[in-house]
């Protein structure tokens, strides 16, 4: 499928444009003496800026790169700054390949048979070191030139190594890449032209925000300890206090993912009678996660304690490698020495133990719940 997608990508790159020149009638003149845009702004007033590209489903934000390409980034910001993407479409589309835009002609539905031939001959090449990799954004040039870049670009949504070295990367997305993905699904026909019409609102140029600590990044152990969580769940509440003491980086993780809503929506999916109620499990949630959800999500190193595994015990779930839990965990239902020391411990229930019980009746096939039980929201509370 990926190998797909790559020739599918070069076609689409490299031969349709010329296929819609041939179409377009008649032939738009070509000037004697190309005139290649130079851009006025220096470096310094290029850096640590974004695009932000609102579309019809949702934003796509690129941080440019004018060390690499000082003119293709000088052109964009231009282009953003005066409106000329505003409107247009994203004519192209190679699922889960690329998304192409940028087109001025693409703003005028009548002229869809000319769409990807408009905006060129305006960039010379700015060969650089960057790679096509997800989330990179190019330039398209026409008809094999490497001298004909414009306004019209497009976002790869899939590593796409076949075109390295031969379309200039200009930017990289730093938020939104789903939403691209999403734009990349639509139905297309063979010329990759979506069915629908999928416009760029608006492209606003913007300094980059200063990075921000993670959330309970800085907290101190004790600091952490006073949290609790509270686990709104299909049968009732379940009350969490947390052993920072024990194992401070899985309490941060937990209040991380918690309060940015990870476990809003995960089922129940394991109910071991005697032993454990397990959720967190990420297929079990009842949505996907958004893009600033999934950049929370990480292995953790674990965290053995001398914590005993008794009822109300919380603890991290985790696959054969001890540094693969994630977002799952379990309550313990009753005393299992067999996993003191192998699994980490970093909390207990200290109010709701009859929701767990009751939990714990549910019937079951063998041991997925035979009705859904959810975690409907988790509430963090200081003491």
């Amino acid at each position: 499928m990926r190998a797909f997608q790559f020739v599918a990508v070069v076609l689409l790159l490299t031969t349709s444009i010329l296929a819609d020149q041939r179409q377009a009638k008649p032939a738009p003149p070509k000037p004697a003496t190309p005139q290649f845009f130079t851009t006025p702004l220096t470096l310094d007033q290029m850096r640590n800026k974004q695009a932000v590209v609102a579309t019809d489903l949702g934003e796509v934000v690129i941080d440019l790169l004018p060390e690499v390409a000082p003119n293709h980034v000088g052109y964009f910001i231009k282009n953003a700054q005066d409106g000329t993407y505003a409107g247009t479409t994203f004519h192209r589309v190679v699922k889960q390949g690329i998304v192409q835009g940028g087109d001025p002609l693409s703003k005028d539905p009548s002229k869809i048979d000319a769409y990807g031939t408009g905006g060129l001959g305006v960039l010379r090449a700015e060969r650089n070191a960057e790679r096509n990799t997800r989330g990179a954004v190019s330039a398209v040039v026409g008809g094999g030139n490497p001298d004909s870049g414009g306004t019209q670009f497009f976002i790869c949504v899939a590593d796409q190594p076949g075109l390295d070295g031969t379309y200039d990367v200009f930017g990289r997305v730093s938020e939104g890449i789903l939403v691209a993905q999403k734009i990349s699904e639509v139905a297309a026909d063979e010329k990759g032209r979506p069915a629908e019409r999928i416009a760029i609102r608006s492209v606003t140029i913007r300094d980059k925000p200063a990075a921000r600590p993670e959330a309970f990044s800085t907290e101190s152990a004790a600091e952490l300890g006073a949290y609790r969580a509270v686990l709104e769940t299909s049968m009732g509440a379940i009350t969490l206090e947390f052993s920072a003491d024990k194992a401070p980086e899985h309490v941060r993780n937990f209040l991380r993912l918690a309060q940015a809503g990870v476990y809003n929506g995960m089922g129940v999916h394991r109910v071991a009678k005697g032993f454990v109620i397990q959720t967190g499990y990420l297929p079990s949630r009842s949505q996907p996660l958004s893009e600033p959800q999934q950049r929370l999500v990480h292995n953790l190193q674990p965290e053995f304690n001398d914590t005993a595994h008794i009822k109300g015990t919380v603890s991290m779930a985790r696959g054969d490698d001890p540094a693969s839990a994630d977002t799952s965990f379990f309550i313990v239902l009753g005393p299992s020495p067999v996993l003191d020391g192998k699994y980490t411990a970093f909390g207990r229930v200290v109010d709701g133990l009859p929701v767990v019980d009751a939990i714990e009746q549910a019937p079951v096939n063998g041991e997925a719940p035979v009705t859904r039980i959810e975690i409907k929201s988790v509430r963090l509370e200081k003491r």
